[in-house]
């Protein structure tokens, strides 16, 4: 009678972690903000208060923004930068130098040129401005390889691609407030009178003269 051995059972890894952006998005924490356009600058300032020596990426739509963003954060003491399209690849090669060394805290930049910077150890992701493609949201948070949190301010404007974003991940973002900050009534439009143009009463003498 031949002697039975028991062979050891190869032991299955239920447990699969997927690396795709969409999964990577599910395990970053992430948080949103409800605000009004013109306070989104105000809010923010008081969002980073608690991340002064944190590398911090802003993402935003536009190059103005970007830089109005700059002059704001500096004037609060922030170590920050614009960097965007106008700018040399040298001085967007040294914006993200400084920033890899911890020399520069906030990097203000666009999605285009945020793929082009290599930026490492990115603890904090903040959405100024949601993308109108989905697909770039996760590449926001992708960026940080897992080891920060992501930050999204939602204007009534960017409440469409929330929608998208959160239909896509079959998941809501946990809506949080921000201490200390109080929504302000949009400021009225104040149209500059043109004095280079002439009234209209006397456009029409100076019609009347001519055909004299």
């Amino acid at each position: 009678m031949s002697e039975q051995t028991d062979t050891p059972q190869k032991k299955i890894d239920t447990e699969t972690i997927y690396h795709d952006q969409r999964s990577v998005a599910l395990r970053t924490p992430q948080s949103i903000y409800f605000v009004k356009e013109h306070d989104k600058m105000s809010m923010l300032g008081l969002l980073l208060n608690d991340y002064k020596q944190t590398q911090v990426v802003i993402i935003v739509k536009s190059k103005k923004k970007a830089d109005a963003l700059s002059t704001f954060l500096t004037s609060k003491e922030f170590n920050t930068t614009a960097v965007h399209g106008n700018h040399r690849q040298t001085q967007q090669e040294e914006a993200a130098s400084k920033f890899n060394a911890g020399t520069l805290h906030v990097i203000i930049t666009t999605d285009m040129i945020l793929k082009t910077l290599a930026l490492e150890n990115i603890k904090l992701v903040v959405s100024y401005d949601l993308p109108d493609d989905t697909q770039e949201y996760y590449n926001r948070l992708a960026f940080m390889k897992e080891l920060g949190v992501a930050m999204a301010l939602i204007s009534p404007e960017d409440e469409p691609y929330l929608d998208e974003i959160e239909y896509n991940m079959k998941k809501g973002i946990e809506e949080k407030e921000v201490v200390g900050f109080v929504a302000t009534d949009k400021p009225k439009q104040t149209v500059k009178k043109d004095k280079t143009k002439k009234p209209r009463h006397r456009k029409n003498k100076m019609k009347k003269e001519k055909e004299v």
